[in-house]
């Protein structure tokens, strides 16, 4: 399987310095190529492919600027992106419903803005678990990032992000096969108060790993931002610069750092339990019903579930991501299925806490999670639910970095 790691490249170092010129060269042929492409679209209706497109730039200013190997790689880029344009027409004229216009073709690049660059295996190598750069204009920064890989670098990219670059190191590893079997299951709802409450059909007790550091992040973003911009309206009448960028970027790194955290320790539990399924329910419309909540709106979950599926991948953990409609207003208690018919969430008296029907107790997340269990594997307590935990051991995230 191939897999992806990140470096942040500073500010203002030699390297940064290189990469940014040497991106700023990938968008002059990105642009280039394009305008080629447009205006033989635009006047005649034809779409110029990779192949042709090779042979009428190849011999330009911004082609040779670049160079042959990274310049292919831009070509490529832009390539897709005119595919994915036509993919996009065919679909919309069956069904326009799902689009607000008419897909649009490819646009330039701002003129003083950046595109990414692109590295194949023939540039880039690993040696002694170091990138090593076998382009004669990148060996003057060998051997300064370590690396995961252990055989060897696919692909190297290098990503403008405002004030940085991200470079990052694409490789192949070997992971365990997949479970078939479903028989020591775990389950994930997944929330902001108890960001994850884990459950599962082997006995162990539920647990919840609380938000509470997360949701203190970003309290913390949204109150300076909201100082910032109105100073900025303020003064230059503007919505962002480059300190808000630098805050919103720390955020991300902060929250990243924390849901790393937050997986790891689930996947090693998991490892630890010999589980071999876990589930993870989600919610097409999360941001959309949250709205008006800023710690939930600002909370990347996808990201989230990302982490999860690579990590259960690489421990040979079967993963399942799986709609999570009608799990918390039925009870699991009460042997319902996690239907509309049996929906009703008056039973939820209070935030944290599900009274059953049989009138017994369970906390609020701990049903939810355990109703998208049953949801995916309906007989996964077949033998009885009398070992099923009603209350979560709370973990927190101070406890999971140390």
């Amino acid at each position: 399987m191939t897999r992806c790691e990140q470096h942040n490249i500073k500010y203002g170092t030699d390297f940064y310095k290189f990469v940014d010129e040497m991106c700023f060269k990938s968008k002059n042929l990105y642009n280039y190529a394009n305008y080629i492409i447009r205006q033989e679209f635009i006047n005649n209706g034809n779409w110029i492919k990779y192949n042709q497109l090779f042979q009428l730039v190849k011999e330009s200013e911004p082609y040779k600027d670049i160079g042959n190997n990274t310049g292919q790689g831009t070509l490529r880029i832009l390539d897709k992106n005119w595919k994915a344009f036509f993919k996009a027409i065919k679909d919309w004229k069956k069904n326009p419903s799902k689009y607000l216009g008419r897909p649009k073709i490819p646009k330039y690049k701002d003129k003083d803005g950046r595109f990414l660059l692109s590295l194949d295996s023939n540039k880039v190598k690993l040696k002694d678990g170091y990138v090593y750069f076998a382009w004669k204009p990148f060996k003057p920064y060998n051997n300064m990032f370590k690396t995961n890989a252990q055989e060897r670098i696919l692909q190297c990219r290098f990503i403008p992000r405002c004030k940085k670059y991200v470079m990052e190191i694409v490789y192949e590893i070997e992971v365990p096969d997949i479970s078939e079997t479903s028989e020591r299951v775990a389950a994930i709802d997944i929330g902001v108060d108890n960001f994850i409450t884990m459950v599962n059909n082997i006995g162990e007790n539920p647990i919840a790993v609380k938000g509470g550091v997360i949701k203190s992040i970003n309290r913390f973003y949204n109150k300076q931002k909201a100082n910032i911009q109105s100073e900025l309206k303020k003064v230059n009448g503007k919505d962002w610069s480059n300190k808000l960028q630098k805050l919103t970027d720390k955020r991300y790194e902060m929250i990243k750092y924390q849901m790393h955290c937050i997986s790891k320790y689930v996947v090693d539990w998991c490892v630890l339990y010999e589980i071999d399924t876990l589930i993870v329910g989600h919610n097409d419309e999360w941001k959309q019903k949250k709205q008006g909540m800023q710690n939930f709106t600002y909370i990347p979950y996808e990201l989230f579930i990302q982490m999860l599926a690579y990590k259960c991948e690489n421990n040979g953990i079967r993963f399942i991501e799986n709609e999570e409609a009608c799990t918390s207003g039925t009870s699991f208690l009460d042997n319902e299925d996690p239907v509309k018919e049996n929906y009703n969430k008056e039973r939820r008296v209070h935030r944290g806490l599900f009274i059953a029907d049989c009138g017994k107790k369970i906390n609020a997340d701990v049903n939810g999670a355990y109703q998208i269990l049953k949801k995916v594997i309906p007989d996964a307590f077949s033998k009885g639910i009398e070992g099923a935990g009603s209350h979560p051991t709370i973990i927190n995230l101070a406890m999971l970095r140390a």
